[in-house]
């Protein structure tokens, strides 16, 4: 399940990148090519917990075969359209609306395929081993991109979304698991404060990565292998704490504390833009960023009913979206007006400022340290007959 799941993900990792190298070849404007990106992006953040909410009533698996084929056709679209801006904005947002809702169903899945005190490890696996997508999927999508083509680059993203999509689909566990239609109005998860802290808190991590990513390509110059090897050297230090913490009980205070050395690290590179402090700094910053992601998964799971949890890691999923978006965007005008410092401030920023949503706002946070993190179970009133007094059973 792990395997496929990440290999139905893998496109996310190459989607973005292809989109904008392919349009800017094909109309010579970064600027268009970001107003499309801008477009897909959109696009993913307002599906995010629509489609999620879907499978609870029409199944995993019609959802996502729907998505997929969608998904796949805008991308091939993009890939062979002529360079026609509002052409190519209409198919980012079509991708990235209908970009498959992988993320929210398999983490929706978990809590039935191990037991109750498995499950805080495997999403801490499953958060270090997601760092995998961001180490590869750039470099490939880079390569094909530059050395064949970027009409190729996206057939390639493509074939990996169809073939991943599939496995993923065919999974045994995505047809044996159900999810209950939920009975709550949309949008009414969020209204659980785990929930919206999981939401708040992945806003502002992601939004950390993406501001600290646009630093290090503006600090190395795009194209400079060290750029890559950097932000590689960033991922390695999430998996490896990934790895390391998923044993760690999960308190109120455990957010906080993997969020601290977050924010410890990257402040740490504001002191010397160069390779081999850059790296070591984000090698330790990104000791904290998997296990943040488990705690995230965990919280979120644990705080709702079954019915609801595809919607919630929607949710989550969207302020994700919103969180790199606005990450990207703070650090490139920051680059702008006072050069590559200004990103690796604005992602230290990010990161304190979820440090101290995760203090101020503590006891939303629930305390795993003596319970699981599986979903509260689905429940509802069971009609009884009441008996009539002085009345026998035949009667």
């Amino acid at each position: 399940m792990i395997a496929a799941q990440l290999t139905a993900r893998f496109p996310s990792g190459m989607m973005s990148l292809g989109i904008l190298l392919h349009v800017h070849h094909i109309t010579g404007s970064y600027g268009s090519a970001g107003v499309v990106l801008a477009a897909t992006s959109i696009g993913q953040a307002a599906s995010g917990p629509v489609t999620s909410r879907w499978m609870g009533r029409w199944g995993m698996r019609r959802v996502l075969t729907l998505t997929t084929a969608v998904c796949a056709a805008a991308i091939l679209g993009l890939a062979l359209s002529p360079a026609v801006l509002s052409l190519l904005m209409v198919l980012g947002a079509v991708a990235g609306l209908a970009t498959p809702p992988v993320q929210s169903a398999v983490r929706t899945i978990y809590p039935k395929l191990v037991s109750a005190r498995h499950l805080t490890p495997l999403f801490s696996l499953d958060a270090s081993l997601q760092e995998i997508i961001w180490i590869l999927a750039p470099v490939l999508i880079t390569f094909v991109s530059m050395q064949v083509g970027t009409v190729t680059g996206l057939l390639v993203v493509v074939v990996i979304l169809c073939g991943g999509g599939t496995w993923f689909i065919l999974s045994p566990e995505v047809g044996q698991v159900r999810i209950p239609p939920s009975r709550r109005a949309f949008g009414k998860v969020l209204a659980r404060p785990a929930v919206l802290l999981s939401t708040v808190c992945g806003f502002l991590l992601v939004g950390a990565c993406a501001a600290v990513e646009v630093g290090v390509v503006a600090t190395f110059s795009e194209g400079d292998l060290r750029a890559g090897l950097v932000l590689a050297v960033f991922s390695l230090g999430s998996l490896v704490g990934g790895l390391g913490s998923g044993r760690i009980p999960i308190g109120r205070w455990a957010m906080a504390r993997r969020m601290a050395i977050v924010t410890v690290g990257l402040a740490l590179t504001m002191i010397a833009l160069n390779v081999w402090w850059i790296g070591g700094a984000l090698f330790f910053a990104g000791i904290g960023v998997a296990p943040a992601f488990a705690v995230l998964f965990a919280m979120t799971s644990a705080s709702v009913k079954f019915s609801d949890t595809a919607e919630a890691f929607g949710w989550v999923g969207t302020g994700q979206l919103i969180g790199a978006a606005a990450g990207s965007a703070v650090a490139g005008f920051l680059i702008d007006g006072v050069g590559e410092l200004g990103a690796y401030g604005a992602a230290a920023a990010f990161a304190a400022l979820g440090m101290i949503v995760a203090v101020v706002f503590l006891r939303g946070f629930p305390d795993l340290r003596h319970r699981d993190a599986s979903p509260i179970p689905d429940t509802e009133p069971i009609g009884t007959i009441t008996p009539v007094p002085g009345a026998t059973m035949e009667q």
